[in-house]
């Protein structure tokens, strides 16, 4: 599995906005609803209910939310880099400012896992995080997050 078969161009952000981690759900949710055609309430929620379960921020910056929806028909990515870092629960504690939401179908099963562990092996990258850090255009985060030599599964 590669990222391009989770993310498009067009669902990257480059300088997201948001205060709170809820905040930054709220608007992932919104910006997914587009993306997928599903109900922005409905996206939230799952997110919300997965956070309970405890943080999807996995140290270092880096949050990874994550859910999966009845009505999805294949795996979709967003990436948003924010503008500010955020408390995010994180289990070091720190803020974050690298998000990659994933959202899966729920009959994903497998599927899902391989896709979180794809997400998670890029953003466990220290240069490539620094480097997605460092950009502020949608393209050049894109280019960064796809490159086939980084990162090999």
């Amino acid at each position: 599995m590669e990222i391009t078969d989770l993310l498009s161009p067009e669902n990257v952000i480059a300088n997201l906005r948001a205060s709170s981690k809820k905040q930054a759900l709220h608007e992932l949710a919104r910006r997914a609803a587009e993306a997928t055609g599903l109900h922005e309430r409905a996206i939230f929620d799952v997110l919300l209910e997965r956070e309970r379960l405890g943080t999807t921020g996995v140290g270092n910056g880096i949050a990874i939310p994550h859910g999966k929806l009845p009505d999805l028909k294949r795996l979709y990515g967003l990436f948003a880099r924010l503008d500010q870092p955020i408390d995010f629960d994180s289990i070091d504690e720190q803020p974050v400012d690298l998000i990659f939401l994933l959202l899966a179908p729920e009959s994903a099963g497998a599927d899902h896992l391989k896709a979180l562990a794809r997400v998670s092996r890029l953003l466990r990258d220290r240069p490539t995080c620094e480097k997605l850090r460092g950009a502020d255009q949608p393209a050049a985060l894109y280019a960064l997050l796809t490159e086939p030599t980084a990162h090999a599964a």
